[in-house]
């Protein structure tokens, strides 16, 4: 069985995020770099089956610039045999809809048997690469996973929807899962792993390996920023003492009928 997960670098989650003084870009100085968390679970989700079976081929892949080799390094490390690092370059501002056409791409030419990645990047929180890749490959996909069971050819994966309730989806493979952290517990890449990961492949990629050069990723985009700004500051708060009970709960009532506009 060959197992292919996605992965993605985004910024750590404590990087303070600084916009460049044109307002469409960013300034990335000193941006301590991450596997996007979401990511190390699908990640694990796949070990967990090529420890199960010794057989199984783990693949990561991801679509970004030529530092997330050391993600990928990490990824090997944990116990992926070998990566696929398809460079950005030229089209850095290639959106979903072009991303998840290259991934399908990619996924054609790996041909494998399951496809794992993250439920969502925490940078651009958007949660829909993944099903959009799904859908141009023409396969079923299931985010937000929480759990997963192969049974053969086929699998049983769970999520949880609204309401504290849990659907339950029987799917034949193949299919792309997004994984969920209440999946399992992400391994720590171990001594000797970090040493055997120096020694596995890991292929520097283009999108034109895979038909879709940097100009066509960017003509396949659909969505383009105008400006990137900082939320409005928010208003300090309004603090009521020393009068009434009633009296201060009435003005706060008023404030938030006229003001906050919610009752």
């Amino acid at each position: 069985m060959k197992i292919l997960v996605l992965l993605k670098e985004t910024p750590d989650t404590e990087t303070k995020i600084k916009i460049s003084g044109d307002k469409m870009s960013f300034d990335e100085t000193g941006y301590k770099y991450i596997i996007s968390p979401y990511d190390e679970y699908a990640i694990e989700e796949a070990l967990k089956l090529k420890d199960k079976d010794a057989g199984t081929e783990v693949v990561v892949c991801t679509f970004g610039p030529e530092t997330a080799k050391e993600r990928m390094i990490k990824a090997l490390a944990m116990g992926a045999d070998r990566g696929i690092l398809v460079s950005n370059k030229g089209c850095e501002r290639a959106d979903s809809v072009a991303v998840a056409k290259l991934l399908a791409a990619v996924i054609k030419a790996e041909n494998p048997d399951l496809v794992f990645g993250g439920k969502q990047a925490i940078d651009k929180d958007d949660s829909q690469t993944i099903s959009m890749t799904a859908e141009f490959l023409d396969w079923p996909h299931i985010n937000v996973a929480t759990k997963f069971t192969l049974e053969g050819k086929r699998a049983l994966v769970e999520r949880s929807v609204e309401g504290g309730q849990v659907e339950v989806y029987d799917v034949a493979l193949p299919f792309i899962l997004g994984a969920d952290k209440t999946i399992n517990s992400p391994r720590y890449a171990s001594l000797p792993g970090i040493m055997k990961a120096k020694k596995k492949p890991l292929d520097i990629k283009s999108p034109s390996d895979f038909g879709h050069a940097p100009d066509t990723m960017m003509a396949n985009s659909t969505v383009t920023a105008a400006s990137f700004d900082y939320p409005p500051a928010k208003p300090p708060g309004k603090i009521f003492k020393g009068e009434d009970v009633a009296v201060m709960v009435g003005k706060v009532a008023k404030l938030l009928r006229d003001e906050a506009k919610v009752i």
